[in-house]
């Protein structure tokens, strides 16, 4: 059994992935984590009656349950201190908030290369959506005049999504670099074409009733191409999520991307 612990379980990504977790054979939850909740288990939440599952307040207490495995479904600046302590102290992270910069993820990688701790951080965790990001790397590389039309539910807090930079940097690896559009375009309204990424447009759209969906739209003389994926329910994600659980304990590292598992 590998023990899991959930940080932001109140949350819908949080929730969902600790439903997945009770509900899974191999794996053992064995605390979750939220600095605000005032109950000190999950059997006094009306959604959990009976089960028996820690509530923690802070990451130290975490410890005294020796999890494997720690997911985190909270907001940036605590999902990298989350991820750090987890990595410090040789728990295996399994990360889907977004909004990690660069520089963070670096520097959690070269940490968990020195202390050999296995890791997971995703944009996405849907099987779906890891295959549309592989089929626009690929299709990249004879259509390089593209752009990404990413759509969210209203409460997401970073645009553009993970996923839809993530395609944007698997594309730029293969595509020939060009700007798009006529070289004289002017934008009549700032922010009308998108964000820029290496001449690539990518477009965010927040509504609510929506929950992931993603397409990249290709263009070509006189033919086009478009590659979509729709996440219709959080459920999507746990696939990916229980994966990651189980793969990277067998880790030496933390890798970016659930195409480094499949």
């Amino acid at each position: 059994m590998i023990k899991i612990v959930v940080a932001g379980f109140k949350g819908k990504m949080g929730a969902t992935a600790t439903k997945m977790v009770l509900d899974h054979e191999k794996f053992e939850l064995v605390g979750v984590l939220d600095p605000f909740e005032e109950k000190l288990n999950l059997n006094e939440l009306a959604e959990y009656p009976t089960v028996d599952v820690p509530i923690f307040k802070t990451k130290e207490e975490v410890l005294s349950v020796q999890p494997d495995v720690w997911i985190d479904f909270t907001i940036p600046k605590v999902a990298y201190e989350n991820t750090n302590f987890a990595i410090e102290n040789k728990i295996s992270p399994v990360v889907g908030t977004t909004g990690l910069t660069e520089a963070q993820l670096a520097e959690l990688t070269d940490r968990s290369k020195t202390l050999n701790v296995g890791g997971l951080i995703a944009p996405n965790f849907a099987v779906g959506a890891v295959l549309m990001m592989q089929f626009a790397q690929k299709a990249a590389e004879y259509f390089p005049d593209v752009e990404i039309i990413e759509l969210h539910h209203d409460n997401k807090l970073d645009a553009p999504s993970g996923t839809a930079i993530k395609t944007a940097e698997m594309m730029s690896e293969v595509r020939v670099k060009k700007i798009q559009g006529h070289p004289e375009e002017k934008e009549l309204i700032t922010g009308a074409r998108g964000a820029d990424f290496e001449g690539m447009r990518i477009h965010s759209v927040r509504l609510p009733g929506m929950i992931a969906h993603q397409q990249v739209q290709f263009g070509g003389v006189g033919e086009g191409l478009t590659i979509r994926h729709d996440s219709y329910d959080r459920s999507s994600f746990m696939t990916g999520v229980a994966l990651g659980c189980e793969k990277v304990v067998h880790l030496d590292k933390l890798v970016y991307g659930l195409e480094n598992l499949l």
